[in-house]
């Protein structure tokens, strides 16, 4: 079988679907993997590297990509090279299956296997191959060292000659893994911490963290059984942006976290909100890409608000870290890989009746056969 891995052409992307560690486990499986020169390049591994690993370096792209048996890509496959693929292959990585049909199309029209990333069940056992969650933790992490670093404060106590400095205040809005890695930071900073989510379930992990769990009374709420928060009534979130203001007001950084696969991102910090921030503040907004959780964000910029809060919208964080947030790509392929590899034939076995596999292929056979997105005609 023979993987192949383009080199990513997305704006700002920086991250690589293998590094050379996770190269030389699919060769150790005995796979053939080619990867794209200079794809690893942005993640700090170099063409040796994955030659030194078993790979294949190889500069046509067109010709790697119609011979390859599966084809590993951080971001969405353009249409034109989905077309390229051969029939009876596969491709896996992450899709925005609902940010554009005519790439689940083409792959159907290719009769390409489209496994895609974002729709791997978040059961235990799929734990392992959970892209959205190993990168969430890593821009969780960022937001915090991004604001940090942007701030005209500090975020830590200190007592010194000249002086007491009070700790800085941090408010975390959504709790979800991004949340928790940004509340786990901020701490191990030094910082006073404050964390809200719909879910009151997830109290005592922003307690176990060192943080306190803002209570809202916002009437019943809960979450789906994938783990998210359930969507609010427009009274609700009337509610909720009051009860925000007051703790945004105060806050040094505030951070958002609230994505929602397949929609918008919800608005959570309004332009009122921020204008009763000080001057100086810092909001981080991890929703930038699904359109924003905050007022006024622009995707991949920073915007300083007339009161002076600088607004910080630049999408998927995690590519601020591309070796370890490849390194955790890499692991989620390789373990999704590994776990259909048919040892004796040395190649990945398609299970259609796999709790796995029938929770992310997109298309198959030239048909699309995912549930949620089926044509309904």
């Amino acid at each position: 079988m023979l993987i192949f891995v383009p080199r990513e052409t997305r704006p700002l992307e920086t991250r690589v679907a293998l590094d050379p560690a996770a190269v030389k486990k699919l060769v150790g499986l005995g796979a053939d993997v080619a990867v794209e020169s200079g794809a690893g390049m942005a993640a700090g591994h170099d063409d040796a590297a994955y030659e030194g690993a078993g790979a294949v370096v190889r500069g046509d792209r067109a010709g790697a990509l119609a011979e390859a048996d599966l084809v590993l890509r951080v971001r969405p496959a353009e249409v034109d090279e989905i077309r390229l693929q051969k029939a009876g292959s596969l491709a896996s990585g992450m899709m925005d299956p609902f940010g554009a049909r005519e790439r689940i199309e083409a792959f159907a029209a290719a009769k390409v296997s489209a496994l895609c990333s974002e729709l791997i069940p978040r059961t235990t056992l799929a734990q392992k191959m959970d892209v959205l969650s190993s990168q969430a933790n890593l821009a969780g992490y960022v937001a915090v060292s991004l604001a940090a670093t942007r701030l005209d404060s500090i975020l830590p106590m200190m007592m010194t000659p000249a002086g007491t400095i009070s700790p800085a205040k941090v408010f975390i809005i959504g709790v979800g893994v991004a949340g928790l890695q940004a509340i786990a930071t901020a701490r191990r900073l030094g910082a006073r911490v404050e964390a809200f989510d719909t879910r009151p379930v997830v109290e005592e992990q922003v307690k176990s963290l060192g943080a306190k769990f803002v209570k809202i009374d916002v009437g019943e709420t809960g979450q789906t059984e994938q783990g998210y928060a359930k969507e609010l009534t427009a009274e609700q979130i009337g509610m909720q942006r009051a009860g925000m203001a007051k703790v945004c007001a105060s806050s040094d950084i505030v951070i958002t976290t609230a994505k929602v696969f397949g929609r918008k991102a919800p608005t959570l910090v309004t332009a009122e909100m921020l204008a009763g921030m000080r001057a100086g503040s810092i909001v981080v907004d991890l929703a930038a890409e699904g359109g924003g959780n905050v007022v006024g964000t622009v995707c991949d910029q920073e915007v300083v608000t007339g009161n002076g809060v600088r607004i910080i919208g630049w999408g998927a964080l995690e590519c601020r870290v591309p070796r370890h947030a490849s390194q955790m790509v890499a692991a989620n392929m390789v373990n999704l890989i590994e776990h259909f590899w048919d040892k004796e034939a040395k190649d990945f076995t398609l299970k259609l009746d796999d709790e796995i596999i029938r929770g992310c292929l997109l298309t198959h056979d030239g048909k699309v056969v995912h549930e949620r997105f089926k044509d309904p005609n």
